[in-house]
């Protein structure tokens, strides 16, 4: 490609933000990064040709910031916006924006966003095309109230999801109708958190499904080409955590069948760009359309390999309304794997561990990949979502693919924070997993058993590294963001700022935070009369939203507000 004069902003954070700009190099064009005040010194904005600040920690102030977003992008002169995943990547007002900027749009069109991201409609497309589907809602519910009638109407388990949005973010499983209530209204805080909309639709769950999906990309000249597919089973909390292709142990008849509804699919809705299109397969062969993806996903790298296709390269094609590199599902080179490298700590219910990386050092040699957002030295920001990088392994069948990802595994080494390599270290050798499969997307929860060390203890860690203040130059008021460590020892004039609540204290306390983070909302107000298990409080860090739960009998004290910043075993309040 020889579009030199393309500028590319990239809308988007770690590790698929260096992904974006390695694409965009290869194809001659410059890539522009945007950061938020945690993001300062990450690993994407150094390799970025030209960086600008997004002020601020939250996601809505900064990388959800439309406004913003456009506003650099214009004055950058980038006449490219790249949304990567998460984020905005699937808001159609957001791609409405930048083409009314005046700017390509790398991804589908705005209509084609809001057809397919709106879940409920894209159950609409997939019935029209003849698609195979479970029962689900017709509309989003407007209250808890339509949860349980559905419920009581077709049976549990029932799946709870955000209308707008993907990626398990605002997904919620039902398996006893008392819990119903409380996970449609987490439902709607995650979805509301995530995506900036709350609606949430209905489904029947299919118990210990395969999370199966194809890859397609689209031109504008109305070629689709499935790429292939992917096995995604391996979640927790409805996250990916490894993923493969070809999906392995299906038969042909069902892979064109996938094949087939996920071409349908994305042609009715006059799809362009990459995209993907899930799907649910249970023990007894029923197979289910689920969703489309708007956007690029996590686990692209694992059919960029078996099939030797740039992925990104081919969004910037089309994106310039040039045609595919391929009109055909492109023949299957070996096998792949993706583990995803998330800064979380399985022994401990894969809590969140933000912090900083004093050590990254990932493996090397045949069949290695690592798509990465960070190295030593880097911080993990409990504001935005968990994954530092992603290992993938190639071999020329499956059986060569997971001998090297052992060898690669036993290679890669972190330390400052906890990561999920222990469980991929384990689940490597787990018999459900490497032998009849037997693994399903709640095999992690209700079936994996291999014992794993907890991971070290990790320091706190300061969210907001820089310091920004205002200067006068030439009577001109600019603003000035300086690193935190620079100020060290001088006194701010004016600013007392409350000491972080730390778990110095919690040994005085019957009730701690049980990640660091955010404490989103108490559920009981205080001298409420709480029993043992009851759930008192919603805590929230990465994008995740982790229970609070009495550990005791007693009367509810309060000793933080919600909103306050929180170390890991902290004090929040007190049952006695």
């Amino acid at each position: 490609m020889t579009h030199k004069s393309h500028k590319v902003l990239v809308a988007n954070r770690g590790e698929i933000a260096v992904r974006i700009i390695r694409a965009c190099r290869d194809s001659g064009m410059q890539a522009v990064a945007v950061y938020a005040d945690p993001d300062a010194q990450a690993l994407h904005v150094e390799m970025a040709d030209e960086a600008w600040a997004l002020p601020g920690v939250s996601p809505t102030e900064t990388y959800l910031n439309i406004e913003a977003l456009i506003d650099i992008a214009l004055r950058s002169g980038a006449t490219m916006v790249h949304p990567g995943y998460g984020f905005l990547s699937e808001r159609a007002e957001f791609a409405r924006a930048v083409q009314q900027a005046g700017l390509i749009w790398i991804g589908p069109q705005p209509e084609t966003i809001e057809k397919l991201g709106d879940k409920v409609q894209a159950r609409k497309i997939a019935l029209a095309v003849g698609a195979p589907l479970v029962k689900g809602t017709a509309e989003p519910v407007a209250s808890a109230a339509e949860v349980l009638n559905f419920a009581r109407d077709n049976g549990l388990p029932i799946a709870i999801k955000a209308a707008f949005g993907g990626g398990g973010r605002g997904l919620k499983v039902a398996w006893d109708m008392d819990e119903v209530e409380e996970l449609y209204h987490s439902a709607t805080r995650e979805a509301l958190s995530a995506f900036g909309r709350a609606e949430c639709y209905v489904e029947q769950f299919l118990d210990r499904p395969r999370h199966i999906e194809a890859q397609i990309i689209a031109d504008s000249q109305g070629q689709v080409v499935v790429v292939g597919t992917r096995d995604c089973s391996l979640q927790r909390r409805n996250q990916k955590l490894v993923e493969e292709a070809p999906a392995p142990f299906i038969d042909d008849a069902v892979r064109e069948k996938i094949h087939q509804a996920a071409r349908d699919i994305c042609a009715h809705a006059g799809y362009i760009g990459a995209g993907t299109v899930e799907f649910l397969l249970s023990r007894d062969g029923t197979l289910s359309f689920l969703e489309v993806n708007t956007r690029l996903q996590v686990e692209h790298p694992v059919s960029e390999e078996t099939t030797g296709l740039d992925l990104v390269v081919e969004q910037l094609r089309i994106a310039q309304g040039l045609p595919l590199s391929i009109s055909e599902t492109p023949e299957v080179r070996g096998h792949a794997f993706e583990f995803r490298i998330n800064a979380e700590d399985p022994a401990k219910g894969f809590l969140p561990t933000p912090g900083t990386i004093t050590l990254f050092k990932p493996p090397q040699g045949p069949g290695v990949r690592i798509d990465s957002g960070v190295n030593s030295g880097s911080l993990i920001p409990g504001s935005y979502d968990s994954l530092m990088a992603k290992l993938i392994i190639t071999g020329k069948d499956r059986q060569q693919a997971l001998a090297r990802a052992r060898r690669a595994l036993a290679e890669f080494s972190i330390e400052g924070v906890a990561s999920v390599l222990p469980f991929h270290q384990a689940v490597i050798n787990e018999p459900d997993f490497i032998g009849d499969f037997a693994v399903h997307t709640r095999w992690i929860e209700t079936e994996f058993k291999a014992p794993i060390p907890p991971g070290a203890r990790q320091l706190p860690h300061d969210a907001q590294p820089l310091t920004r203040c205002w200067i006068e130059l030439d009577g001109r008021r600019v603003q000035l963001g300086l690193p935190r460590e620079m100020l060290s020892g001088l006194a701010q004039p004016g600013h007392h700022p409350e000491p972080a609540a730390t778990a110095a204290v919690a040994a005085q306390s019957s009730l701690v935070a049980p990640i660091a983070g955010t404490l989103h909302s108490w559920l009981l107000p205080e001298g409420s009369a709480v029993k043992t298990g009851d759930v008192v409080a919603v805590m929230e860090a990465m994008k995740m939203e982790v229970q609070v739960i009495a550990d005791q009998d007693g009367t509810l004290t309060h000793l933080v507000k919600t909103g306050s910043m929180l170390e890991a075993g902290a004090a929040i309040g007190d049952i006695l």
